[in-house]
């Protein structure tokens, strides 16, 4: 306590009794996808600018000299071209220019020789992640529109086109090198604010069992997963990845779409079919932005698509259902999501619906966030009281903006940390236990009206 000498009037500043929780960002994304090493970059993308001249001796190449180091390199690749054949060269790149060019293959039959020098991302298994916030930082990163990228760069473009704003991307060389997605998601896990991952049109199930797995490990994420273009039938084996005999596992933290959709391709001038992920994200993170986490991503227009490749009944979708496959339908022309449910549906009891686990996390994650300057704190009743307002505060929130179920915020949730939930040996043990229940609101995903004929009066 302050002393105070003179009488007077002293105004103090004191701490709050709670401290606010802020909820979580939910709609940035992370992809997976290839960009292919022939994939040209735009100027100021991959390096501009530099030059080397070519030795020659007895028609071989013997040294290659840097007359140009150019700028913004963070890798290149030298190809030689020649009245010869076979020479070959390697790049080094310190600071964004190119330090130096070593022959690695001398080559035969050479008099007159040119070297390019062309950016390179060649990466064995991943890239570091990179953070796209629009399309026009994807096109300086991976290139536009080209034959080496379609996959990626449309699931990027439907994802910023359907409400996206973040996402972050890895690239691999090759479709090769997405066989296993387990060494680039270990890369997305450091990045907290992910809270959605694709890897647009991987379909075995070795790699949808990764996205699940790395979603179910985290549990601060879920995955969109892209159904088979193409199945013998229309059935939930057949649909979800790997196929008869070997399907995707089933969990509450993966929703999986289908059929593929089609877009208009820049490149063909055509219509193109494409996995729906990318686009899906954005979806997502559309209706977070404008409803929020608690509302289901479903009953929505998918920008961008004008078709899809499996045209499905009522009748037909009614048997994937409820098993958690997600059918994108053709109403009139209109490509609409009409599915909210998670990998496994009724399988997965009270998380059978995507909206239900996001928004989950989305308490967990924000609630954690906000409540760590509980550690270490004087673990008594005043503690417990500060932690059951800080928690109800952000809970009634939630209630008021819809999430909650209940006429009132005491028939949504409870909140309880007080000496029955910490005896005696829970507080010698350096824990502090609050045990929270939430009415989560559930999409109204069949609405039934009863009409019954009267006779007027």
């Amino acid at each position: 306590m302050p002393t105070y000498l003179a009488p007077g009037v002293y105004v103090e500043e004191v701490p709050a009794a709670s401290r606010p929780i802020a909820g979580v960002g939910t709609s940035t994304a992370g992809f997976i996808g290839v960009v292919a090493d022939t994939v040209n970059m735009p100027v100021g993308g991959g390096g501009v600018g530099a030059a080397g001249t070519a030795t020659i001796a007895a028609g071989a190449i013997t040294t290659i000299a840097v007359t140009t180091p150019g700028s913004g390199y963070s890798a290149a690749t030298a190809t030689i071209t020649g009245d010869g054949s076979g020479a070959t060269a390697t790049v080094t790149v310190a600071g964004g220019v190119v330090t130096a060019i070593v022959v690695t293959t001398a080559g035969t039959g050479y008099t007159t020789a040119t070297v390019t020098i062309v950016p390179a991302f060649h990466v064995a298994t991943g890239g570091d992640p990179v953070l796209i916030t629009g399309w026009e930082e994807f096109k300086n990163s991976f290139g536009d529109f080209q034959t080496g990228n379609l996959i990626l760069a449309h699931a990027v473009y439907g994802f910023f086109n359907n409400g996206g704003t973040a996402v972050w991307v890895i690239r691999v060389a090759n479709a090769g090198a997405m066989a296993s997605l387990t060494p680039m998601l270990d890369r997305f896990a450091a990045i907290n604010e992910i809270a959605i991952v694709a890897a647009p049109g991987a379909l075995t199930k070795v790699q949808q069992d990764a996205l699940s797995t790395h979603c179910e490990t985290l549990l601060n994420r879920v995955c969109v997963l892209d159904g088979n273009q193409n199945p013998a039938n229309l059935t939930v084996d057949d649909i979800k990845g790997g196929g008869p005999g070997t399907p995707a596992k089933d969990s509450s933290f993966a929703a999986l779409y289908f059929p593929w959709i089609q877009v208009f391709d820049p490149v063909s001038g055509k219509l193109l079919s494409v996995p729906p992920s990318g686009h899906v994200a954005g979806v997502y993170a559309r209706v977070d932005a404008t409803r929020g986490v608690f509302k289901a991503p479903a009953n929505e227009y998918v920008q961008g698509a004008v078709g899809v490749d499996h045209r499905l009944s009522k009748a037909q979708q009614g048997l994937l259902n409820p098993h958690g496959v997600n059918v994108i339908r053709n109403f009139d022309g209109n490509i609409k999501i009409f599915g909210a449910r998670t990998l496994g549906g009724d399988l997965n009891g009270d998380f059978r619906y995507i909206s239900t686990r996001r928004f989950f996390n989305f308490l967990r994650e924000s609630i954690d966030q906000g409540t760590q300057f509980v550690v270490f704190e004087p673990n008594n009743p005043a503690l417990w009281q500060r932690i059951i307002r800080s928690v109800s505060d952000f809970l009634t929130n939630q209630w008021r903006d819809g999430g909650l179920f209940g006429a009132t915020a005491k028939q949504a949730f409870f909140v309880q940390c007080d000496d029955q939930t910490n005896p005696a040996s829970v507080r010698e043990a350096g824990e502090v236990v609050t045990e929270i229940g939430v009415a989560i609101t559930k999409p109204a995903e069949f609405v039934i009206f009863r009409i019954q004929q009267i006779t007027g009066s």
